[in-house]
């Protein structure tokens, strides 16, 4: 089947002509469908239906168009098993996985659906008498949205949602590797009662339909999620073309377990943290630091239980570990455990594909544990998005802190700990922009910013009360009563 852009309020052809395959990772042989390999003509039949939109849109008053949002979240209850049947077989990950990623686009419809009423402003005494001086927040323009494959549902519904509650109209280029998620997700707003003209969506390329719309003129605002390297050519564009904008990029993350943890519960929280979404999360557990007194108990139990975990297709209830997105992104981490061996690493389990019949037709890959990681090895500095786990040996908090921080990425980080005192020690001093206390570095919570420092982002954050901001611009006004010239700081009493 093929499939279309939309834009201008309908359903159309790629000016391309072209079209790239659709396939599920678990199995190559099923195609999903063949989608739009848009161009740059394509991104500007958008950008000119979106300003049409943002005229209408942006003067809907803003708990109206919270109403509409709530409808998406009503949406999204009723069909939560049918979307996450179609990511999982789109991207890989399990049913379970797929299920809380709707649930997180379910959460994000209803908190923005309350932020409609609360997009304060401030009123604040002025200097000078019968006088009044008050700011609001109003609507940007036309929003360019460019969203990752491996929450094909989630992270758009972080950036869409607020978008479209301050006012914003929206051109959204998704992943080339989950466009059918987007196109369900487009149908389900458009029934929600979005206004057509509001809500562009062009698939194709980031090379080309990507790169068209971070430079267009008529887009204002991009928000980007995908690797450091793209964001740094993102935000140079943005820079020269003076857009706002919004990065949300690498990690390298770390959990520390130190030598009073509840080693059950570490145990529970590393394999979730590090093999969850086949490692193929921002917030991933890519690196396991743990305490001299423990590591030797602690690394064999983990093995044991890596070793049991079940690889297989996600649509199937008891796979615990799906595929890989595609064959590039296997070679990738089949290039990283060769590296980690030849830098003198040891891989204690997985380190191979499997050698199932059943698996051979997707993008499996074991998941691998490497211990002996010193720091300042390559795959213990470099962001490898696959299910290999780096174990890293330390012999105090201090040392564990100084390794955590040792990367170019600071995303999410992780202390298992019975110490209070260590607790919030490490809360104060890990870089990074999210830290959790005995649970995993994985989670987010919709209702709470989400986001890094360092290399992982440019300051802004998604999710939370934050995004708001970056999603609209505050006014100034003074209404003057006096029925004179008043002139600030010239007339003021003293």
């Amino acid at each position: 089947m093929d499939f279309k852009n939309f834009i201008a309020g309908a359903w159309v052809e790629p000016s391309t002509g072209a079209y790239f395959e659709n396939r599920n990772p678990a199995d190559g042989n099923d195609l999903i469908g063949r989608f739009p390999s848009s161009g740059p003509e394509d991104v500007s039949r958008a950008a000119a239906s979106a300003q049409r939109g943002f005229a209408l849109w942006s003067r809907t008053p803003a708990p109206v168009r919270g109403q509409v949002l709530q409808r998406a979240g009503d949406l999204l209850v009723r069909r939560k098993e049918e979307l996450a049947r179609a990511m999982t077989r789109e991207m890989g990950k399990v049913l379970l996985e797929t299920r809380g990623d709707v649930q997180e686009g379910i959460d994000t419809a209803y908190y923005a659906h309350t932020e409609g009423r609360r997009l304060f402003g401030r009123t604040v005494p002025s200097e000078l008498r019968s006088k009044w001086a008050m700011s609001y927040r109003r609507p940007i323009g036309v929003a360019g949205i460019i969203t990752p494959f491996n929450f094909p549902l989630a992270v758009p519904t972080w950036k869409l949602f607020p978008a479209l509650l301050c006012g914003n109209a929206v051109i959204w280029k998704p992943s080339e590797d989950v466009p059918h998620t987007a196109h369900l997700l487009v149908e389900l707003l458009l029934e929600a009662g979005l206004p057509p003209e509001v809500f562009q969506l062009v698939h194709g390329l980031g090379a080309e339909a990507g790169k068209a719309l971070v430079e267009h003129r008529d887009v204002t605002v991009i928000s980007f999620t995908g690797s450091t390297d793209t964001g740094a050519e993102i935000g140079a564009t943005c820079g020269k073309l003076h857009k706002r904008l919004s990065l949300e990029m690498g990690g390298k993350n770390a959990t520390i377990v130190m030598d009073d943890a509840d080693l059950d519960l570490a145990l529970e929280g590393v394999l979730w943290g590090a093999f969850g979404t086949t490692g193929q999360r921002c917030t991933a557990t890519s690196r396991l630091i743990l305490h001299e007194k423990i590591h030797d108990r602690f690394l064999k139990t983990l093995v044991d239980r890596a070793e049991r975990l079940h690889l297989g297709p996600g649509l199937e209830e008891k796979t615990e570990v799906g595929p890989l997105i595609h064959e590039e992104a296997r070679r990738k981490v089949e290039s990283y455990v060769e590296i980690g061996k030849q830098e003198g690493a040891s891989v204690l389990t997985g380190g191979r594909r499997p050698g199932s019949k059943g698996l051979d037709c997707g993008w499996f890959y074991e998941p691998t544990v490497l211990a002996g990681v010193r720091p300042g090895m390559r795959v213990e500095q470099e962001e490898i998005f696959g299910p290999v786990l780096s174990v890293i040996r330390v012999g105090s908090l201090a040392e564990a802190i100084r390794v955590n921080n040792d990367v170019k990425y600071g995303l999410s980080s992780a202390l298992y700990t019975r110490d209070v005192n260590a607790a919030f020690t490490a809360m104060t001093e890990l870089d990074t922009g999210i830290s959790y206390i005995n649970a995993p570095t994985i989670g987010a919570e919709a209702h709470l910013p989400f986001g890094g420092v360092k290399q992982t982002g440019n300051g802004h954050r998604e999710g939370g009360w934050e995004v708001y901001d970056f999603y609209s611009e505050t006014k100034v006004v003074y209404v003057d009563f006096s029925g004179k010239l008043q002139r600030a700081q010239i007339d003021t009493e003293r």
